[in-house]
């Protein structure tokens, strides 16, 4: 039997003054924390390569191409000319563009590291000194594919272990400053991005796409996909005051799916 989403929400007002960034905050994964963490009380501003019809309310969105520096900066000045400042960072921003073997990749490389990997190394060197008057919270988006080893994603693999190891270091480096740094490593999440991913997988030949939801959400102990608000709701507590004592680490938020592999 599947286990639905509870709705459990942290307590409101909880980050009231404090002053938010998130990358990729168009939809899915990105959009919910935004909307999280507008509704916990915090200052938001997100971005993604284009804006949506539909922005999450609350947030002040920017158009910036964070697969390149130009774009991150962009990003970065802006944030900080609207908010002054910043005490959290969800770097979320992330994804591929192609399936393949391996050895077939080879123009899709960098493309991948910049988007998962190098757009967070970026934005943070930009917006860390900010944050270390005050402390603050960085979360990093990562994947079960660092541990799974599927072997069409090893770019996306690739760049998120690295995005793994970073956080691992840049918590040590700033514990001093009492900013605290994790990153959450996720299973599949029903988002817009997951759906175009099972397209491409499936093709156009290739059957019923919602015959792989099935098959995934069987591998899945709990019985189904994640849904964006899962994830959302562990940012929110990885940010706020009752995470105060985390930082370093990597929670895996699967649906036990990694757990079921060994």
């Amino acid at each position: 039997m599947a286990i639905e989403n509870s709705g459990v929400a942290g307590k409101p007002g909880e980050l009231a003054g404090r002053r938010a960034v998130v990358t990729g905050g168009s939809r899915g994964i990105g959009a919910a924390v935004t909307r999280g963490l507008v509704e916990a009380g915090a200052t938001v501003v997100t971005s993604a390569r284009s804006e949506p019809p539909h922005s999450p309310p609350g947030a002040a969105f920017v158009t910036a191409d964070l697969s390149t520096a130009a774009g991150v900066s962009r990003f970065a000045d802006t944030a900080l000319d609207l908010m002054g400042g910043v005490d959290i960072i969800v770097n979320n921003a992330g994804g591929c563009r192609s399936f393949q073997s391996v050895l077939e990749l080879e123009n899709d490389w960098q493309y991948t590291m910049d988007i998962n990997f190098l757009a967070a190394v970026r934005l943070n060197a930009a917006l860390v000194p900010a944050m270390r008057r005050s402390g603050g919270a960085i979360v990093h988006v990562s994947s079960i594919a660092t541990v799974a080893a599927y072997p069409n994603l090893l770019h996306y693999a690739a760049a998120k272990s690295a995005l793994e190891t970073y956080s691992r270091g840049l918590a040590a480096e700033l514990a001093p400053d009492g900013i605290r740094v994790v990153s959450v490593c996720l299973g599949n999440v029903e988002t817009p991005a997951s759906r175009r991913a099972r397209d491409q997988i499936v093709g156009p030949d290739g059957g019923n796409p919602d015959d792989l939801i099935e098959q995934w959400a069987a591998e899945i102990p709990l019985g189904r996909l994640g849904d964006p608000e899962d994830i959302a709701e562990a940012v929110r507590f990885l940010v706020s005051p009752r995470a105060s004592w985390i930082t370093g680490s990597n929670v895996v938020i699967d649906g036990g799916k990694t757990a079921s592999l060994y």
